[in-house]
Order: structure tokens, then sequence, then C-alpha cells
């Protein structure tokens, strides 16, 4: 059970790899189309800019998924560090139950948001719901909080560089 899990969070965590990039890939091509039909065309287009930021909301919430299950995200590491044993097993503990509460709130309160603005429009795209813009804050939390189950069910909590990298980080 635990394998399959694992494997379908791989699956998951592949596909939010794959959104978030494009994303970025596509917030790279119609920023300078907004710039070049801007300043050399002198004629602005009124949609890159908005659908830009629509784009950095899913690309934030999304890669956020993927920096909490690649252990990216800033934290201090001076407390785990002077920890052993259970200690250091009940701050994982404590902070993943933390997440896991924040991400339910996001979740909960996110997809009220959703519901609430869905018959709103976005001005610059009528047929977009701004409920629609809203749903990745949702996303991230619930897919987050399947990525926490995962770190609580192989309690891999704080990690550890492996030692190959730490002997490349102090030889250079």
């Amino acid at each position: 059970m635990k394998a399959q899990y694992i494997r379908a969070m791989d699956v998951i965590h592949r596909g939010c790899l794959f959104v978030a990039s494009a994303c970025l890939v596509v917030i790279t091509l119609i920023i300078p189309y907004g710039v070049f039909t801007r300043f050399v065309l002198n004629s602005a287009s009124s949609w890159p800019e908005p659908l830009a930021t629509l784009l950095m909301i899913v690309l934030s919430f999304i890669a956020a998924v993927v920096c909490y299950r690649e252990h990216l995200h800033i934290g201090v590491g001076v407390l785990p560090a002077m920890l052993d044993g259970k200690a250091k097993a009940a701050l994982g503990w404590l902070l993943e139950i933390c997440m896991m509460a924040t991400n339910l709130f996001m979740l909960w309160w996110g997809l009220k948001l959703v519901h609430t603005t869905w018959f709103q429009v976005i001005a610059e795209f009528p047929i977009v719901s701004v409920g629609l813009s809203y749903l990745p804050i949702p996303l991230g939390g619930g897919l987050t909080a399947l990525f926490i189950i995962e770190r609580m069910m192989t309690q891999d909590f704080f990690h550890e560089p492996e030692a190959e990298t730490i002997s490349q980080l102090t030889t250079e």
C-alpha cells in the first residue's frame, strides 16, 4: 500500500512539475510579445499582462507543491540538527501536523472562495471566471496535503543531504 501511494505521488509530482514548467514557458513567451506590441508596434495588446498574472498564480501554488515534496522550502535546520531520535521525530510530526492544518485551511477556505466568486468574470477575459483564477489555492492545499500524508508515511521529516553532495560542497 505504501509503495503504491508513493508511486501515485511520483506521478502527481511529475504532473505538478510539468504544469509549473509550462506556465513558466508561456509567461516567458507572452511577456516579450506584450513588450514588442507596446514599444515596437506602438499598439499594446491588452491580454499578455493579465494572462501572465493568472499563470503566475498557478505557477506559484503548483511550484510550492513541488518544492514541498523535494524539501526545497526554506527551513531552519539548527533545531532538528541538535535533536536526536524521539525528540527529532516528535518535532517532525509537530511540523507536519501544522503543515497539514495550514493546507487543509487552504483547501477548505479556498474552495469556499472559488464557489463564492465562480460567477464573476475577469474584465480582461470575460469567458474566464474569477473563481477559476482562485482555484490554484485549494488545489495547492489539497496536493500538498497528499504529500504531507506521504511524508508522514515515510517519516522523512528532515531531508538530510547525501554524504556525496556534502563532500562535493566541501571540496569546491
